[in-house]
């Protein structure tokens, strides 16, 4: 299980935000307005993700001063944005952060995108990346299909549909309940996944999963 800190100025977001992630068996580390009420915060409450609500400050002043914080080089940071600001706030992961996503992502790419990140990938969405992969020199989709080659026995129909379901947040009963299948088959799919994609970890086989394309964010 990953560990959030969300800062939003709005109290309602925050809320928001902290009722959607747990749903979602993500630990809540703390929240607070902005980033100058952070101080020493994070020394004490360790998280392996800072989420940021940019939603109605001033967009570039905004993402300018938390890089100039020293925030984005010490910590995975993914920021939402105003889905009309994408493009104008992909400067900010040249800068450390590790994705910038539209406030109206859903809940299950959210989730998907904060393990990446608590997993030091970076996380493009895909209107970042039709706009900005040639000009920014970012891994276009021939070299992910390479490396989907690359596994040795591939996932099979059904280990996929966990492997994105665990993506998604879900726990071995929610699974189990969706495929209407039993927790000890889950398991065993789990065990399967992990083997095959080299993975000690759940999340470590969906930050896997994501870098070789076999997630969908």
């Amino acid at each position: 299980m990953i560990s959030v800190f969300i800062v939003a100025s709005s109290p309602l977001a925050r809320s928001g935000l902290e009722n959607l992630l747990v749903s979602r068996s993500v630990a809540i580390a703390g929240s607070v307005a902005n980033p100058d009420d952070l101080d020493h915060r994070l020394d004490d409450v360790p998280a392996d993700v800072i989420l940021v609500d940019s939603t109605g400050e001033p967009l570039e002043s905004f993402l300018n001063s938390f890089v100039a914080s020293g925030l984005a080089s010490d910590f995975n940071i993914v920021v939402l944005v105003e889905p009309a600001s994408l493009a104008p706030s992909l400067a900010a992961l040249r800068q450390g952060v590790r994705a910038v996503l539209p406030n109206d992502v859903s809940p299950e790419q959210l989730v998907a995108a904060l393990q990446a990140a608590a997993s030091g990938l970076l996380v493009l969405h895909p209107a970042q990346v039709a706009a900005q992969v040639t000009a920014n020199g970012f891994a276009s989709a021939p070299a992910r299909s390479r490396e989907l080659n690359e596994l040795a026995e591939p996932l099979t129909p059904r280990e996929s549909e966990v492997l994105q379901m665990l993506a998604d947040g879900l726990v071995n009963k929610e699974i189990a309940a969706t495929l209407a299948i039993s927790e000890h088959t889950v398991k065993f799919h789990v065990a399967s996944i992990l083997g095959k994609l080299g993975a000690a970890t759940r999340t470590e086989a969906v930050s896997v999963g994501i870098r070789r394309g076999l997630v969908l964010l």
